[in-house]
């Protein structure tokens, strides 16, 4: 049974019926055309000529309805028909009467009204008719032309109550949580607070890094206080039309008073709410249009309307300041990266699904994936699943966990690329001069491995090492030892080889920046002071940084550069003379791992006695 020609409903009928339509005017058009266009061209010099010779048959008149103008429809003795048109019919007939011939004149043809003038606007007003009719229809139904027909409606989707998430779907965000508390309070009783004349935030910035949680943690409110949650991305409001995003923003506050108490979710908020006379002229475009309506909504809805405008950004800079004034986002909150016992929890519950194997320590990878972010973390216990799975195992172990940490944080090891000999050992000694360093500046932490196995980031070999502790700031001993460290592989080409590579390019690249960064940034330089040199915190609008110049002067530049490459060189020396005392362990360990092209941290702890 043909299941496709049951499922057409009345709707794609009527599309049928109208295609078909215009396909029949759009052939008699072309037809007509390409007949007119067949014809060759017969002039009175011709029909004379032919009338001389004999050779014309019989002749019809077909005068028109604009007298005297006409056709004559000459009949060949060869069995060809000419069209003969002429501005005077009396003209070719009178030839015909003079070549002997009796020509035939037809009646005036007068074409009928309705034909001309009713029929095509009929015609016209019927397809128009079923055109929108099937619109409408679809717009209805949610078809694919509803976001023509609602072009200036809001893209704001509402969440379904089956994806409904709560406070305890968030882990690692433990201050924030309580930061939010009084919103979900609010939004349960407002009676409560409104009693004592209280005002709750009508807006809730969460700014932070990428993948953080902030989408999660404000999905999270809205399912402890059991309101709808209205989501949107700041993207969804710029069109290249005028007026499309102011229209959307009236729109979406004009659905979501009807659903109050709710919370209306606006996501990468940065893409609407940017500075305002930032570019080139200070024009007036589209965004900022955009952003005037949403100021002008968020302080019309009464303080205690129920309506509570959460958004996030990582880009907080370069929002306007209008937005960001008490009234409307009342409250800001950073939405850090999570310590160790805030990985330990989410990984927790990215495992929460997934089989895990008797040797898995979660709390050992919290250790040592120091920086990583909520959306990190996932990515890493989801890697590890898919390892587990191509290896058609039913569980994952800590050493799927721990392949998958350096696939994500290094590159996906190219164990098939084949390397020479002499590269292998150029690579082994580079990377034991980074290990050594690692090992010797308590600064830096112990190593974790070592690895001369090319990755897909396009590095030789890693070396990576055990983080020891979250960090809140750096201290001055631990740039200068991270510097060492740099240097270490450059070093140990140095030390060992008759010559020295590139692989040090992005080593060298490192050091400079941090070297650069204490001297301009933290004021970490006794010859310059503490002074901010640095140049990172300008105006991030192209509009505003045109018109500026560089705020160092030529001398104070000057200086910088000298004190840059005075902290390179006395790190360079430092880490020489570590390297040095230690050439037995830097040749044992390139050995080794030209032999295993991967050791532990353990094993190389081991090369030390």
């Amino acid at each position: 049974m043909n299941t496709r020609n049951q499922d057409r409903g009345p709707g794609n009928r009527l599309i049928t019926v109208i295609v078909g339509l215009m396909l029949i005017i759009v052939m008699v058009q072309i037809f007509r055309s390409a007949s007119e266009m067949n014809q060759v061209p017969y002039t009175l010099s011709d029909y004379q000529e032919d009338l001389q010779r004999g050779n014309v048959q019989d002749v019809t008149i077909l005068p028109n309805r604009e007298m005297p103008t006409g056709a004559a429809r000459v009949y060949m003795k060869d069995g060809t028909v000419k069209l003969l048109y002429a501005t005077d019919i009396t003209v070719p007939e009178t030839m015909a009467r003079d070549a002997g011939l009796n020509p035939a004149v037809n009646d005036v043809q007068h074409e009928s009204w309705f034909f001309t003038s009713v029929l095509p606007v009929i015609l016209v007003a019927v397809i128009c008719f079923f055109f929108f009719y099937m619109m409408s229809a679809q717009n209805a139904a949610g078809g694919a032309n509803a976001k023509m027909m609602n072009f200036g409606k809001s893209r704001a989707v509402k969440a379904n109550d089956k994806d409904r998430v709560t406070f305890a779907d968030v882990a690692g965000l433990k201050e924030e949580k309580e930061d939010l508390e009084e919103i979900v309070d609010f939004l349960k009783d407002p009676g409560k607070y409104t009693t004592l004349g209280a005002r709750i935030p009508k807006g809730v910035l969460l700014e932070g890094a990428p993948g953080t949680g902030k989408t999660l943690l404000a999905r999270a409110v809205a399912g402890e206080a059991g309101v709808p949650f209205y989501s949107i991305s700041g993207s969804d409001f710029v069109e290249m039309f005028v007026g499309v995003g102011a229209s959307r923003v009236r729109d979406m506050f004009e659905e979501a008073k009807k659903d109050a108490p709710c919370i209306v979710f606006i996501d990468e908020i940065d893409a609407v709410a940017r500075r305002r006379g930032t570019g080139l002229g200070g024009g007036h475009d589209e965004r900022e249009q955009t952003l005037n309506q949403l100021l002008v909504e968020m302080d019309g809805f009464g303080p205690n309307e129920g309506i509570i405008v959460m958004a996030a950004t990582n880009r907080a800079d370069i929002l306007d300041p209008a937005i960001l004034r008490p009234g409307r986002f009342d409250r800001k909150i950073t939405v850090g990266r999570p310590d160790v016992k805030g990985r330990e929890e989410i990984l927790k519950i990215h495992a929460r699904k997934k089989p895990l194997g008797e040797d898995v320590n979660l709390e050992e990878i919290a250790r040592i994936t120091a920086g990583f972010s909520g959306a990190d973390l996932e990515n890493l216990m989801n890697e590890a699943a898919i390892k587990a799975a191509k290896e058609n195992r039913q569980y994952l172990t800590q050493d799927d966990i721990k392949a998958s940490l350096i696939k994500v944080g290094i590159g996906q090891e190219k164990k098939s690329r084949i390397i020479s000999d002499e590269e292998k050992r150029i690579t082994a000694y580079h990377e034991s001069g980074h290990a050594i360093l690692f090992h010797e500046l308590p600064d830096v932490g112990p190593v974790y491995t070592v690895s001369i196995i090319p990755t897909g980031q396009g590095a030789a070999g890693y070396t990576m090492p055990l983080p020891g502790k979250d960090e809140m700031f750096l201290t001055k001993g631990k740039m200068l030892h991270e510097i060492m460290v740099d240097f270490g592989g450059r070093i140990a080409e140095e030390l060992v080889l008759d010559d020295i590579t590139t692989g040090a390019s992005n080593d060298i690249q490192k050091a400079t920046a941090t070297a650069r960064q204490m001297v301009t940034k933290y004021g970490m330089s006794e010859r310059l002071g503490t002074i901010n040199y640095s140049t990172e915190e300008e105006d991030v609008f192209l509009g505003y940084d045109l018109g500026h110049e560089s705020k160092n002067s030529e001398f104070i530049a000057g200086e910088i550069d000298k004190e840059v490459k005075l902290i390179c060189d006395q790190c360079y020396q430092d880490a020489r003379k570590i390297i040095m005392d230690h050439l037995d362990v830097l040749h044992a360990s390139a050995k080794l791992l030209v032999e295993k092209e991967k050791i532990t941290g353990q094993e190389f702890d081991a090369l030390f006695g």
